[in-house]
């Protein structure tokens, strides 16, 4: 009998020790894959395909080692005892999950990344080489179904019962794997979309917004020039252009208004270029242009695309100066100042400075289809120019469109979910000319729980500033001031502003500089919105502060801001909220 309990003891302690050896080895393949990681990253973004295929390599080894080691009988049988079982199972999970991501994320990706790097997608005589795209998609699909899944399992691993090193590092995982997932998913709409919409599968037309930020609106500035784009087989043409003005008015809205649109920006929405992107929603601005477009040059669109001069002198970092008909030189430094501001002093004539922007596009358009750019640098200002709001895509193939849903491309509107609660500040120029060149724009932003039921009360606070000299109405053009010619002495600047919170949000209350408002409440199809109309002087400023109530079960939720984009980049503040004192 003593014999048989001394072989279970020898059998438990080497069982022990077996696990313990096998914990140690899968701790040190766990933490190599993620150094690996690092590697890999940096390998991709500088474009060294082969040792990214051969790093990939090796975090595959490491991966499927861990899985391995953490994957016998006797690690199983450990799994169900108490204490040590649940730490066990989640080292377990972590490395099914990391395996999982090496060999169907990871693998199929670095096996195309040869062909797939920014510099192929350089223009070459003006064409893109669309090839190594589409034989990228399906690697691409299947890295992005995986990462997906890998989020989910990561975000499953029960840690209610774990030791804090192996709590720490499911946690790292999982916030690794649910932003690798999220840029993947983006990516993955890019290559499956890019192709056709470079023209692979047939020639395509498209309709370019260029926005000018010196007389807002709440999709960005209003529609200053229009352009049509022609692209066959990867290469894309400038074919035709007009200023916005030339539209003139349409007797009624060339497609019907929501009642919830007509009524906050009027039908002057759907009757004139200029004021398509009166309402935030990109969608509706969209079809709106696509069919004034179609109703004066006979040609219907596939999709619009909208960008502002940021954008454009985000992209001239790439490209380096471009040299003007008129002689001036366009730079990444110069482009903001001369084409919101100085062009009004220079070219006193409307139709001259319809003419220039016309000639700056062209220019900088031209440089950017012969190929003589920065890939690197071109693709960092596409990208900036979405996260800012500044460029902005709609396609008319529903399903395409479909595919696109949810990215900031789109510009969608606040959405709200549990761990975010989102708010739109937007603003639409009311002074009739170009004096938002010198209007700053505050955002701030907060919650906390007042009241006994958990529901958080947000705040969204936006200050606004005339920096317009104290001599604006002498010493700016009157193109920029607007001359008094719609009510507004020159100078002063008049803007409205509309909050929008998400679906589901009460409006509270508002303020004005610390006084009770009275703002305009309305909806736009789900979402609660207030709106208030300012009229600064040189020099003053204005605080408008909108207070909501949201759900309990937000009651943790983050709480952010999207808003107009204006002439620099809004980074919102934090926003104290005072239980103690009325809303607004």
């Amino acid at each position: 009998m003593l014999w048989v309990v001394l072989a279970l003891v020898l059998l438990l302690i080497l069982a022990v020790a077996w696990v313990g050896v096998r914990g140690l080895m899968a701790k040190r393949d766990l933490e190599q894959s993620v150094q690996l990681v690092g590697t890999l990253r940096s390998e991709l973004v500088s474009g060294d395909s082969t040792a990214a295929q051969k790093t990939a390599e090796d975090l595959q080894d490491h991966a499927a080692s861990a899985r391995s080691l953490t994957g016998d009988p006797v690690w199983s049988a450990f799994q169900v005892l108490p204490f040590v079982g649940s730490n066990l199972r989640a080292v377990r999970e972590v490395a099914v999950v990391v395996d999982d991501v090496a060999t169907g994320a990871v693998k199929p990706v670095a096996g195309v990344i040869g062909n797939v790097n920014v510099k192929a997608f350089a223009p070459k005589d003006g064409k893109v080489d669309l090839a190594p795209l589409v034989r990228a998609q399906p690697a691409v699909q299947r890295a992005t179904t995986t990462l997906a899944k890998a989020d989910r399992a990561a975000a499953a691993i029960d840690t209610s019962d774990t030791l804090s090193p192996v709590t720490g590092a499911v946690n790292q995982l999982r916030n690794a794997v649910a932003s690798v997932a999220a840029q993947a998913d983006v990516a993955n709409r890019v290559v499956q979309l890019a192709p056709a919409m470079l023209g692979h599968d047939g020639d395509r037309r498209y309709l370019l917004l260029f926005q000018n930020n010196a007389e807002l609106r709440a999709g960005g500035g209003i529609p200053g020039a229009v352009a049509l784009l022609d692209v066959k087989d990867g290469a894309i043409h400038l074919s035709n252009q007009a200023s916005g003005s030339s539209f003139g008015q349409s007797e009624q809205p060339v497609l019907p208004l929501s009642t919830d649109t007509q009524g906050l920006y009027g039908a002057i929405t759907g009757e004139y270029m200029q004021d398509v992107t009166l309402t935030p929603r990109f969608d509706v601005s969209a079809k709106l242009a696509r069919e004034m477009w179609k109703q004066r040059f006979g040609q219907q669109v596939d999709g619009v695309l909208a960008m502002d001069p940021v954008t454009l002198a985000y992209i001239l970092k790439a490209t380096g100066p471009v040299q003007l008909p008129t002689g001036d030189t366009l730079t990444s430094d110069n482009a903001v100042k001369l084409l919101l501001s100085d062009v009004y002093a220079k070219y006193p004539d409307p139709q001259v400075q319809d003419a220039f922007f016309a000639s700056a596009a062209s220019a900088v358009f031209a440089k950017v289809s012969s190929g003589a750019f920065d890939p690197k640098a071109f693709i960092t200002a596409l990208t900036d120019g979405v996260q800012e709001n500044r460029l902005r895509l709609w396609i008319a193939d529903e399903s395409e469109q479909t595919q696109l849903a949810g990215t900031a491309v789109t510009g969608p509107l606040p959405t709200s979910s549990a761990s975010e609660r989102q708010f739109g500040i937007y603003l639409n120029d009311a002074t009739g000319a170009k004096m938002d060149f010198w209007l700053q724009k505050t955002v701030a932003v907060g919650s906390a729980v007042c009241r006994a039921d958990g529901r958080p009360t947000s705040v969204v606070q936006v200050t606004l500033k005339n920096t317009a000299p104290a001599d604006a109405a002498t010493s700016l053009p009157a193109y920029v001031t607007g001359a008094g010619d719609f009510g507004v002495a020159p100078g002063k600047v008049q803007t409205n502003v509309a909050v929008y919170a998400a679906k589901d949000e009460i409006y509270l209350g508002s303020t004005q500089d610390g006084k009770a408002a009275a703002p305009h409440t309305a909806v736009d199809g789900d979402h609660p919105v207030v709106q208030v109309q300012t009229l600064l002087a040189p020099g003053q400023s204005t605080t408008f502060r909108v207070t909501f109530l949201g759900s309990a079960k937000q009651a943790r939720a983050a709480v952010t801001a999207m808003s107009t984009p204006t002439i620099t980049q809004t980074t919102v503040q934090p926003a104290a909220v005072d239980c103690g004192k009325p809303a607004g």
